[in-house]
């Protein structure tokens, strides 16, 4: 277990405070009270990152055959599977993530850096039929060189395992910005990064707020391609702060999913289904499922079941046992979550179950909310709150609900419920959505590729094609002819 006074950056293999002293406090939301203190990132602590970085791509790393590369990710894999209890502790002490979770993520997170394992010696270029004569045409895959990552506290191992996976998979080296709102899991995480035979300075991990942290590392000079997990007013200033160094830039941004059920569908696995999608992880996913559209034949039926279901969830500590949804991570979710449900009571909404802070717990605690939404334009239908709750809207026709669903500034996941499968097929190509999900929800595979459109963000991570995007082609010609290159000046 991490302890308070012990909590330092890893920079070029060292554990070290910043450079001037500076800290911040983090909170342990169950109880609302200070737990650790984590170093603030100066302009200089970023750079030293970078350059650490930067360095060890011509290191020992930078000579590692692919199949080596693979093999010390493998052994993160198995060493992240073996530390998955205590990585999972200090993950729900420092996020309010319930623990049964916490634990089993950090646990199959392994399948992923695995995953990346396998494929790091299977990254090849091809040869090309030229159109020229005596021409041997190939093209060879490069890593780009130091990769920012920056992800925020909600998944944060998984969310920096499938960065960190295919960007060494491609021989890159990497500077991880943790959160301000939960880095202890990432500094615990990065324990193991030695342990794994990962030499020093390839990963780096920084802890510090937007600014300056943030900035300085996403605006480095040396910094190839940046990827980004959070939100879009955060994203903005990325994508800005990219125009200084040219680097690629992918986005991962938030979420208000439509989840759509049909009155064919299975009705209690999709009342089980919106019940994962908005209640678990307390609501605080970028693909929860936030936006339920139902049928009006099944409406009324559906709803009850789900409020009833909703009114039994066990409100608590996220470290017990028997706890089934724990507390939010920020008081500014919880402030706005409350003014959010406010106004859409002002605005006609009808709050079903919860709406209000449980009695009888301190900390950041928000009841599972479900409120029946009379029209589309409410506020709260399109704000993405990040929290348990649930905005609910009828529908009668096809058209009509694919209308509503992607009558949204966001585009990142979309769930349907139906049996009959020639709908859910027109659905899915119809609903604007980077994930659809159809008849579950949730799922993910370090096979299958995620992202969003729209101000849910552009780029895909996890997948093969994840690993082709942290490399870039290098064309290489060969001239097979023994015969001289002519003279251009020379009439022939």
């Amino acid at each position: 277990m991490v302890r308070a006074e012990t909590l330092k950056m890893l920079i070029g293999g060292e554990w070290v405070a910043a450079s001037d002293g500076g800290t911040f406090e983090t909170f342990d939301p169950a109880s609302g009270k200070v737990w650790a203190r984590v170093p603030e990132a100066t302009e200089a602590d970023v750079d030293r990152a970078v350059r650490a970085a930067d360095a060890a791509l011509t290191g020992p790393w930078g000579a590692m055959t692919p199949t080596e590369r693979g093999k010390c990710l493998r052994r993160l894999g198995d060493l992240l599977s073996e530390n998955s209890e205590a990585l999972g502790r200090v993950e729900t002490r420092d996020t309010g993530k319930m623990f049964k979770e916490t634990a089993w993520q950090a646990k199959y997170i392994a399948e992923f850096f695995h995953f990346f394992a396998g494929a790091a010696d299977k990254i090849s270029g091809e040869t090309l039929p030229i159109d020229k004569p005596d021409m041997f045409v190939f093209t060879d895959r490069e890593p780009l060189g130091v990769i920012a990552a920056v992800v925020p506290w909600n998944s944060q191992l998984f969310l920096s395992a499938v960065k960190i996976g295919p960007a060494l998979a491609a021989g890159n080296t990497i500077v991880l910005k943790a959160s301000e709102h939960g880095p202890a899991p990432l500094l615990e995480f990065g324990r193991l990064i030695a342990k794994a035979g990962i030499p020093d300075g390839v990963v780096n991990i920084v802890t510090g707020h937007g600014e300056p942290c943030g900035r300085a590392l996403t605006s480095h000079r040396l910094v190839a391609r940046v990827s980004f997990t959070g939100g879009p007013v955060s994203a903005a200033h990325v994508i800005r702060n990219t125009a200084e160094n040219f680097a690629e830039l992918s986005l991962e941004l938030g979420g208000k999913s439509p989840f759509i059920v049909f009155d064919d569908a299975n009705i209690e696995s999709a009342v089980n289904g919106s019940v994962a999608g908005i209640f678990g992880a307390t609501g605080q996913s970028c693909v929860a499922g936030s936006r339920l559209y139902l049928h009006e034949d099944i409406a009324d039926d559906f709803l009850s079941r789900m409020v009833k279901i909703a009114e039994g969830i066990t409100i608590g500590d996220p470290q017990a046992e028997a706890t089934e949804m724990g507390p939010l991570c920020t008081q500014g979710q919880l402030d706005h979550i409350e003014a959010q449900v406010a106004l859409a009571a002002e605005e006609g909404g009808k709050v079903l179950t919860g709406g209000a802070r449980p009695d009888g717990l301190d900390g950041l605690y928000f009841q599972p909310t479900i409120i029946d939404c009379p029209r589309q334009d409410l506020t709260i239908v399109d704000t993405e709150l990040f929290g348990p709750v649930l905005s609910v809207q009828r529908f009668k026709t096809e058209d009509e609900v694919v209308t509503l669903a992607n009558d949204t500034k966001h585009g990142l996941a979309a769930g349907i419920f139906t049996r009959d499968s020639a709908r859910s097929l027109r659905m899915a190509k119809r609903v604007k959505a980077g994930i659809v999900w159809v008849n579950t929800y949730r799922a993910i595979s370090p096979i299958a590729e995620f992202g969003g459109m729209k101000t849910s963000g552009y780029g895909r991570e996890s997948g093969f094609q994840a690993i082709y995007d942290y490399t870039r082609p290098k064309t290489v010609w060969m001239n097979l002819s023994d015969d001289p290159i002519a003279n251009p000046f020379q009439p022939r």
